[in-house]
């Protein structure tokens, strides 16, 4: 898309913005602040909440946020009446050092559930991370990495969107995500900032429609957090507005779909223990339901992901998940094809088997399935659906993380 340019820095690329990031061990907290911005969020869709997801629900009903405060190592979670304690005391911390009204000022957890916050130790590097706020590259990579929990490097992306009247305004975000993911909102934690003009209630539809295509089509393990956040800001720094005549611009639309899918598949890779990138590609299903449907469960069944770690080119495992997925399937008509970077090969097209033992296309899909990056091609021959979905592989390192995890 030529109308979306790359850039470095993270959240220094958008003015009137600070953030930092410090950590004491597993503990981290990031602070993101820009004055008087507009925002709205996603959140999880678990029945099991976070005291962070319900304190940052009510804050968000007045539509402005000036600050975010997140940490990492304690989710908060299952806490009861005292984790939402925690969350006033952290807000009014941050209240109190930025001179920032408490109803201003969000707040997001991630780490062990059912623990309650060692709130001295998150305090003291709350104050830490507050000292080091600035709007340079360097700081938006410690807020990246502040809220890493077994994540295996940070996660930041920013970028230039040139919209329809020929207008510029930038966006930029961090996310943190690397286990207990297959969200059904948004992701793990995201935190993205635009320096364009909106509304609240516009971000939320424009951050939904971008978490359709990005966050909730991403699978590592199929285990839904409770604290997952995805949150939006706008400081309106450029002076540019995005929504004119009550449409907003298609090509910021396609920029905040860009950075999101960006984030997402920055997570889907950095999976716990994965080895291997997958990417499901579905076309001709009945309709984009159908097509989400047989693509997110190509990366999340369990026996594909065991066959991609083995390079197992089991193409069968692939078929089945696409089967009880829910979606319309006519066997006779399904082409299934896999491929690398530098390789593309049918398995089964229109329905003729054309990888089984000693053929072409068997060794070929065999050498496939050895590379760090698996795509599954799929058409459908019913409609015109599509969707794509990002997973990774499952590994024995991704038991021994999760057997640990709290000890």
């Amino acid at each position: 898309m030529e109308f979306i340019k790359d850039l470095n820095g993270g959240f220094s690329v958008i003015e009137n913005l600070m953030v930092s990031g410090a950590r004491e061990g597993k503990f981290g907290v990031a602070i993101i602040y820009s004055p008087n911005s507009t925002a709205s969020a996603v959140f999880t869709s678990n029945k099991v909440v976070a005291a962070p997801v319900n304190y940052t629900r009510n804050v968000l009903k007045k539509g402005i946020i000036s600050a975010v405060f997140i940490n990492s190592g304690n989710a908060n979670c299952f806490t009861g009446e005292q984790g939402f304690k925690d969350c006033e005391t952290l807000v009014g911390l941050v209240s109190t050092e930025l001179n920032v009204p408490k109803d201003e000022i969000a707040i997001s957890s991630t780490g062990v559930i059912g623990r309650e916050m060692p709130i001295g130790t998150i305090s003291k590097v709350a104050y830490e991370s507050l000292s080091r706020l600035g709007n340079n590259p360097e700081n938006s990579m410690d807020a990246a990495k502040a809220i890493m929990t077994t994540d295996t490097f940070p996660k930041e992306c920013a970028i230039e969107v040139t919209l329809t009247t020929g207008e510029i305004v930038k966006i930029a975000g961090i996310t943190k995500g690397s286990g207990m993911i297959a969200p059904n909102m948004g992701t793990m934690l995201s935190f993205i900032v635009t320096d364009a003009v909106i509304s609240s209630n516009e971000i939320n539809k424009a951050l939904k429609k971008s978490a359709d295509v990005s966050f909730n089509m991403i699978v590592v393990d199929g285990d839904e957090s409770t604290n997952d956040t995805c949150l939006m800001m706008a400081n309106g720094t450029s002076n540019v507005k995005v929504v004119n005549k009550g449409k907003l611009d298609p090509n910021f639309q396609e920029a905040l779909n860009y950075i999101c899918i960006d984030l997402a598949k920055k997570m889907a890779r950095d999976g716990e223990g994965a080895t291997k990138f997958i990417e499901a590609n579905v076309r001709g299903a009945k309709n984009e339901t159908d097509a989400k449907l047989a693509a997110k469960s190509i990366i999340s069944s369990n026996l594909f992901k065991s066959a991609v770690f083995g390079g197992d080119p089991n193409w069968g495992r692939i078929v089945s998940a696409i089967g009880y997925s829910g979606c319309d399937l006519n066997p006779d008509t399904v082409t299934i094809a896999i491929a690398d970077d530098s390789d593309d090969v049918d398995l089964v097209c229109d329905g003729k088997i054309l990888a089984f033992d000693n053929t072409p296309n068997l060794k070929r899909a065999e050498k496939i399935m050895q590379s760090e990056n698996v795509k599954v091609n799929i058409d459908m021959h019913l409609g015109d659906g599509e969707a794509t979905a990002w997973g990774c592989d499952l590994t024995y390192d991704y038991v021994k993380i999760n057997a640990e995890y709290t000890t």
